[in-house]
């Protein structure tokens, strides 16, 4: 197989996962530039990865502003920065994975796929879901009749009340206004895997949902805006920060906080960073619960409930059927089939490859890559393209729609 060059633009937490790719598989993959606004960030990954000082770049402005240098462009920047780098990347020739939300409005979405299309570039959305050996096969015991036709599904994302403070209250994610609204950021995987797995158009949908618990008025009497400024409620905050980041994990979340994972470096990063401050006294707006309603053509049904408030981190669903139902949950990747011929349900192992046990999402993460790389090299249709992606970007954008009128909503 020849070797795939790529760029890479920003190298936070999932421009890291993704590049580890061509760590694991130097043969298909080589990272041969890099735009990073933070400093030591940028300088840290170029270290590891052997990029020259002349391929380092601190904006993806300078990057595409150069002649094309590689095959592909892994565009990573946050959810508000997609747009244009996608454009000029896809103009120039390059191929595109792209991570979710392709977005922040429906338009730009459009114009996204548009370029792909004109440009006959490969464009693969970071809808991971679909690639997961899990949801891969949910989705063959579907298209096989196993349970006849889908009559409803029903999925649950459980955020976990720790990941909603890091991410959604004190982190990157917090604001919509600043980067996107939660169903758009984080249910954008949900509606793509529900629209999937039922291989129909979504007519219209309700939804309901709303900030509540992470508020001023939440507050307990007293507590400071910042963990480290003496707060007299340390002991019994779940959301105390030294409880969550100065442990000897240092891996997933709390290595988002700071290059420097010393304690000391972690430290200073509470002091003076925003994943010190008290998730009571944050300029978050994203809803920390929220329920979708959608109706699909043929009049397969489905609800999706997300919620911050559940000790795991995992998706379980819930897929009813004409001939049997389906019960699965992520988090320990178990599937149990219950034709309703047969007394008992049968379970069925989800096999991964040991070499995508360092990738996120089920290993979704891996295969998504594995799948990009493959499709530059041969050829092919990508299974998360623009094209694909458009539907369940489109139910997100009606879905807040919805929560915000408190109407049912059309889709044209």
């Amino acid at each position: 197989m020849n070797q795939v060059t790529a760029i890479l633009l920003g190298a936070g937490a999932r421009g890291q996962v993704y590049a580890n790719y061509a760590k694991q598989h130097p043969e298909e993959l080589k990272i041969v530039a890099v735009a990073e606004p933070k400093m030591e960030r940028r300088s840290q990954f170029c270290e590891c990865f052997d990029i020259s000082e002349q391929a380092q770049y601190s904006t993806w402005e300078q990057l595409l502003a150069q002649p094309r240098m590689a095959d592909a462009a892994i565009i990573c920047t946050l959810d508000d920065m997609h747009t244009q780098p996608a454009l000029i990347a896809l103009e120039k020739g390059y191929n595109v994975l792209l991570e979710k939300p392709m977005s922040n409005t429906e338009e730009e979405c459009q114009a996204i796929e548009k370029a792909a299309r004109e440009n006959s570039c490969v464009l693969s959305v970071c809808h991971v879901l679909r690639y997961t050996p899990f949801y891969q096969k949910l989705k063959q015991l579907i298209d096989e009749g196993a349970i006849g036709t889908v009559a409803a599904i029903d999925q649950i994302e459980n955020v976990a009340y720790w990941h909603q403070a890091h991410s959604f209250v004190r982190g990157n994610w917090r604001n919509s206004t600043q980067t996107s609204s939660m169903i758009l950021q984080k249910g954008c995987h949900d509606m793509d895997i529900i629209a999937w797995l039922i291989g129909q158009k979504c007519e219209r949908l309700s939804s309901f949902g709303s900030l509540q618990h992470f508020t001023l008025k939440n507050a307990p009497l007293d507590a400071p805006d910042c963990c480290m400024n003496g707060c007299s409620h340390s002991d019994n905050c779940i959301y105390y920060a030294p409880k969550l980041y100065l442990t000897d994990n240092i891996g997933w979340p709390t290595d988002m906080i700071s290059t420097d994972l010393s304690y000391e470096g972690r430290l200073r990063a509470l002091k003076t960073g925003p994943y010190g401050r008290c998730v009571y006294h944050c300029d978050n707006n994203v809803v920390d619960r929220q329920v979708v309603n959608m109706e699909f053509t043929g009049g397969a049904v489905a609800t999706f409930t997300m919620t911050a408030f559940t000790t795991e981190s995992a998706r379980q669903i819930k897929i009813m059927g004409t001939k049997g139902q389906i019960s699965a949950d992520m988090n320990t990747n178990t599937i149990k089939l219950h034709r309703f011929c047969e007394v008992e349900p049968s379970s069925i192992e989800v096999p991964l490859l040991i070499e995508s046990n360092n990738y996120g999402h089920g290993g979704g993460d891996y295969y998504l890559m594995r799948d990009f790389v493959h499709l530059i090299q041969n050829g092919g249709s990508s299974l998360s393209s623009a094209q694909a992606s458009l539907q369940s970007h489109s139910m997100c954008f009606a879905a807040e729609r919805a929560r915000l009128t408190h109407e049912t909503v059309e889709l044209i």
